[in-house]
């Protein structure tokens, strides 16, 4: 939409009402001279960092008056500003102490240091595809764990039909079992700080996803469904439907969305 991407994820982010400030963290100067062209503000990182969670931990340690940070991460120039605007309100609504679980009283719960979003599953295509990252949520909105893999992996529907593609082909009620992780995080700032102390983990270094190492040392992930359709573009050919669908105006890119 003849602008750099990561600018377009820029104003997505500032058009979340609850978002006081957005700062590109990158180690890259092209992406902060582009960043910066445009008006918004970018800071350089250092070039050592095994993620974006380490990445933005870096910049959110000198900004301590922030109590919540969000990682919008800069391949999702389609995101809504509402999913945004949810998943910070889902954090602050974990903060509120509740009643406790029956039998356990008053006061008692787990404390949730991420919270991120998900959404439904279309086709086979993407339930395969491994830059589509698949989470399993419990019946609490809890996090159970992230793949690139299809998970849950639906066994029986294999079995009677021979492939995954062939059970959701003739049972495409199977495809309500997978949801799609959005990239988006929203960190109590000192689970973030905590998160870059620790080392990778075995899981995160197998599917090269790093919230599986909050999951590993034992953070309590919330997962809300996102409140529209993203598309992360990992690839050419997400690139090429991104690209498509603004030029024929099904989504819009500028901060009034």
């Amino acid at each position: 939409a003849g602008k750099p991407m990561i600018c377009c994820v820029v104003e997505r982010a500032l058009a979340a009402r609850n978002v006081d400030r957005a700062i590109v963290a990158t180690d890259d100067e092209r992406i902060l001279a582009a960043v910066k062209s445009a008006g918004y503000e970018a800071v350089m990182t250092s070039t050592e960092h095994l993620s974006g969670t380490d990445r933005i931990a870096e910049i959110a340690a000198s900004i301590a008056d922030a109590d919540i940070i969000v990682n919008v991460q800069g391949d999702e120039p389609l995101i809504s500003p509402l999913t945004i605007e949810r998943a910070i309100n889902a954090m602050g609504e974990e903060g509120k102490w509740g009643k406790g679980e029956e039998g356990k009283g008053e006061g008692v719960r787990e404390e949730i240091g991420i919270v991120t979003t998900w959404e439904p599953i279309e086709s086979a295509v993407d339930v395969l595809n491994p830059d589509v990252v698949k989470i399993v949520v419990d019946d609490r909105e809890r996090a159970i764990y992230f793949s690139r893999s299809p998970v849950p992996y639906p066994r029986e529907a294999v079995r009677r039909h021979g492939s995954i593609e062939a059970a959701i082909s003739a049972e495409p009620a199977l495809l309500r079992s997978f949801r799609k992780h959005t990239g988006l995080y929203v960190y109590r700032r000192d689970v973030l700080l905590q998160f870059a102390q620790w080392p990778q983990s075995v899981l995160e270094r197998l599917e090269s996803l790093e919230q599986l190492r909050a999951l590993e040392n034992g953070i309590n992930i919330k997962a809300i469904e996102a409140s529209a359709l993203s598309i992360g573009v990992d690839t050419i050919e997400d690139l090429e439907r991104v690209r498509q669908l603004v030029s024929s105006f099904k989504f819009q890119v500028s901060s009034s969305v």
